[in-house]
């Protein structure tokens, strides 16, 4: 096929982003749709995407590693929970040694994209970033683009603004951006925050600090798990790599979604079990309702994974405390919360949360008008009403990211192989029904998601417009169902003007 513009090289399929995702949609890509081109723009200078940006101490999967790593490549450890650098070694080895690196194009930070029914083409348009070179605006064309950017910002955090902040005397941190030089040693440090990141950093830095306060306005579920998978190590040793995997991959899989459906059927229950578990941790001095238990039910947010307990031996050996309450303002010396008490800080880490940021910030148009997200319903999990050609990778919010990634990636391939075979160009969900009733796109109350709720796109209440948050009704859906149900419509492009 050829370019009407040779300075817009084209590809058949633009990856967005070189995280996990990104690397898993090259991998099927090569092995599926060996016959298409394809390139990944990369933002950043590295592989990696979340595990190449936090850098924060302690930082780790909240997942276990046999679902968030690679269905193709097992992961090589009998732990469940892997620290960050570990993550990131075993993305950049997965593309090293299946050749994705060399389709990489690092530095594109991409801006926009601009469909042409007419050429039934993409493109996009991108900030090159090189070094030692002034940014410069380049663009690619393409018949796919598949993003793979995740759903936040990576250029900023989440941090609210709190009064007399600048009066503070000590240093202020956000997880997002670790500063390299940051000593805390034998230091009081106050980590803001009660979610994943703040449970991971409190008791990493309290080997080393004087002592860690974790401060938070309202308490998360945190459920603590064996780092060690003791069937796993049992199944490796006694089967072949690639049968051990698969097996442990089910086990995991099939015991979170047991878990998940029954903390939905059974709140209450669940909801005890996990305060059980830590008031046995923390003995019967520690206020378990005060601190640990909130307000919402179990899976109205993420839970938080402490492996081998660690947040709560830290908070029994007294190096760390949990104090719940609301910060009235910063001090020179640190907080004062609306209480009345002052809590004394050398270092403060604002773990506060992520901003989402839809498609990774990247404005879509279609012939001149733009796309407003916010208006598009997703269509099996993977792709847009109203929008042609795009599919986008998402994760599970109850389960590991990269199982429903991998689907979306084969189910791109499968559509792209099937619009190869019958000579079409395009194809797009459709939605016939304006009465459609729908929902969030994303069912958590947490405050990131709250947030932004106003941007993303909506799920409906029926398939295949339903997001069911369960791996196995997706592998039905997206492996099985039949390419042409009716919403999904296809068709060739225009033939060429005279």
């Amino acid at each position: 096929m050829t370019v009407a513009d040779p300075d817009t090289p084209f590809f058949d399929v633009v990856v967005v982003g070189a995280g996990l995702s990104g690397i898993a949609a090259a991998h099927y890509l090569q092995t599926l749709c060996a016959a298409r081109s394809y390139v990944i723009l990369e933002n950043r200078q590295a592989i990696g995407g979340t595990w190449d940006l936090f850098r924060y101490p302690g930082v780790r999967s909240d997942s276990d590693m046999f679902t968030l790593g690679y269905s193709f490549r097992p992961w090589q450890s009998n732990a469940s929970f892997a620290a960050g650098p570990d993550i990131r070694d075993y993305v950049t080895a997965t593309a090293r040694d299946e050749g994705i690196d060399q389709h990489i194009r690092f530095g594109h930070r991409v801006s926009a994209a601009a469909w042409d029914a007419q050429q039934a083409r993409w493109t996009i348009t991108a900030t090159l970033n090189a070094d030692g070179e002034p940014p410069r605006e380049v663009r690619f064309s393409c018949c796919f683009l598949f993003f793979c950017s995740g759903y936040y910002d990576y250029a900023q955090g989440y941090e609210p603004q709190w009064p007399g902040r600048e009066t503070f005397a000590g240093r202020i941190v956000h997880p997002q951006h670790w500063p390299a030089d940051l000593d805390y040693r034998n230091r009081k440090v106050v980590v803001i925050g009660s979610g994943a990141s703040a449970v991971t950093l409190v008791p990493e830095m309290a080997g080393s600090a004087a002592h860690v306060t974790m401060l938070q306005r309202s308490p998360s579920y945190i459920v603590a798990l064996p780092t060690h998978d003791g069937i796993g190590a049992l199944l490796r040793r006694c089967l072949p790599d690639r049968i051990s995997h698969t097996l442990i991959r089910w086990k995991n899989i099939s015991l979170a979604s047991a878990f998940y459906q029954f903390a939905r059927r059974r709140p209450a229950t669940v909801r005890r079990l996990i305060l059980r578990q830590a008031r046995r941790l923390l003995g019967p001095a520690f206020d378990v309702e005060r601190h640990l238990a909130p307000s919402y039910k179990p899976w109205d947010q993420r839970l938080c994974i402490a492996p081998d307990a660690d947040i709560f031996k830290a908070v029994r050996s007294g190096k760390a405390d949990i104090v719940t309450g609301q910060i009235e303002c910063f001090t020179s010396r640190g907080l004062r919360l609306s209480s009345g008490e002052e809590i004394a800080a050398d270092v403060i880490v604002t773990a506060t949360g992520l901003q989402l940021k839809v498609l990774g910030g990247v404005s879509l148009s279609m012939d001149g008008a733009a796309v407003d997200m916010s208006k598009a319903i997703v269509y099996r999990g993977a792709m847009f009403s109203g929008v042609p050609n795009l599919a986008v990778a998402s994760g599970y919010t109850n389960a590991s990211w990269t199982l429903k990634c991998e689907l979306v990636a084969r189910y791109v391939c499968r559509l792209l192989n099937d619009m190869e075979a019958r000579k079409l160009d395009v194809c797009m969900p459709v939605n016939d029904d304006p009465q459609l009733p729908t929902q969030a796109f994303i069912d958590l109350s947490s405050g990131y998601v709250q947030r932004s709720a106003h941007l993303l796109a909506r799920q409906g209440l029926r398939r295949p417009w339903r997001m069911y948050q369960n791996y196995l009704l997706d592998l039905l859906a997206l492996k099985f169902s039949p390419l042409r149900d009716g919403v999904l419509r296809f068709w060739a492009k225009p033939a060429p003007r005279d």
